[in-house]
């Protein structure tokens, strides 16, 4: 009975009833979440065959990218080296950025070659550097490069004879028949058909030689002196044919010794020596070595500076800070004669260095 006294029916009527659709919310999620579920796993398979045909493609296409990639630079680095001009004399290049690139460390070497670089820059005023093909005719080069480039006149003494025919002039009027032994550097060709080949030798020297000379735009000689100078076959008979003239003049001051009269001093100390004692000793000893196993010894560029009436002043940069840090090949200055200027770092290599103009 008490607990239908306690019982209140106002209150009862007032209390709310169920939301009106929450019986309905929950069958309609649960269908959705059953449709998506049902959905998901019908495409699933697909999906993931098809992502991981998407991840296979990509992955086959980078593959086949880089692969490309490396074949094209391959082949880009052939066609290059194949027909890009292989200059034995390169372009000129900012010196202390060559010398900062090649003397790198703290050695004692490297310390002296960055002060006599130093040294040519701020004192001697060259700016800049043509590197040369470091081989055995490399002397040459630098010197040849040099008289062609600057169009030098050629020598008044081959101006006065033709030096096509003294190939030939050795043989009959002198006598000089063991010039058959002299070998064309690595080539060691020796033969009777020597005084043919020398003579091709010279007339090509002389060609070229009176062709740029004979051209006054300066533009137009460096772009002949890159195409010469890219040319190996034509290079190594300019070479001999400079080898052969220092022979002539070396044949030449050995018959004014036999006649008793006064020669250079140069000559002098070369016929002092046992291993070029005269024409013959001097060509089998050192003359048929250069260009094939060693350059131009001091003796060989004081006769080179003689034959072609040039004086060579060459920068000796291992020399730095003493007496031989400069010197000139011949010593005796002939006003006459043009100066043209190399620079060596071991005495075996030379250079080219360029002023400032």
């Amino acid at each position: 009975m008490a607990a239908r006294k306690n019982h209140h029916p106002a209150r009862e009527r007032y209390q709310l009833p169920p939301a009106a659709g929450n019986h309905k919310i929950q069958p309609w999620t649960a269908v959705t979440n059953q449709a998506l579920d049902v959905a998901w796993r019908t495409v699933k398979g697909p999906v993931m065959l098809g992502i991981s045909f998407l991840a296979a493609t990509l992955c086959y296409f980078r593959s086949l990218f880089l692969y490309l990639g490396h074949r094209l630079k391959w082949w880009s680095g052939y066609l290059q080296r194949k027909f890009k001009k292989n200059l034995s004399v390169e372009a000129e290049v900012d010196l202390l950025g060559y010398c900062a690139r090649e003397w790198k460390g703290e050695t004692s070497r490297a310390k002296l070659m960055r002060k006599a670089y130093e040294e040519l820059f701020w004192r001697h005023h060259i700016k800049c550097i043509r590197q040369v093909k470091g081989d055995n005719y490399d002397a040459l080069r630098s010197v040849l490069f040099q008289i062609l480039s600057q169009g030098l006149s050629l020598p008044s003494w081959m101006k006065e004879k033709d030096i096509v025919k003294l190939p030939e002039k050795l043989l009959f009027s002198q006598g000089c028949n063991w010039i058959q032994q002299y070998s064309f550097g690595p080539e060691k060709y020796t033969g009777p058909n020597v005084f043919g080949k020398l003579r091709k030798c010279v007339e090509l020297l002389k060609s070229q030689w009176t062709e740029f000379n004979g051209i006054k735009d300066q533009h137009k000689r460096g772009n002949m002196c890159n195409s010469l100078f890219s040319d190996e076959s034509l290079e190594y008979k300019l070479y001999e044919a400079l080898k052969f003239i220092m022979l002539y003049q070396v044949i030449e001051v050995y018959e004014q010794v036999k006649s008793e009269k006064a020669i250079p001093s140069l000559y002098r100390l070369l016929f002092s020596r046992e291993t070029s004692s005269d024409p013959l000793s001097f060509m089998m000893n050192h003359l048929n070595f250069i260009g094939d196993t060693c350059g131009l010894q001091q003796i060989d560029m004081l006769i080179l500076g003689h034959s072609l009436e040039v004086r060579i002043k060459v920068f000796r940069l291992s020399k730095f800070n003493t007496r031989d840090f400069q010197v000139y090949y011949p010593e005796e200055r002939h006003r006459e004669w043009p100066e043209i200027c190399l620079l060596t770092e071991n005495d075996r290599h030379y250079h080219i260095p360029v002023f400032q103009v």
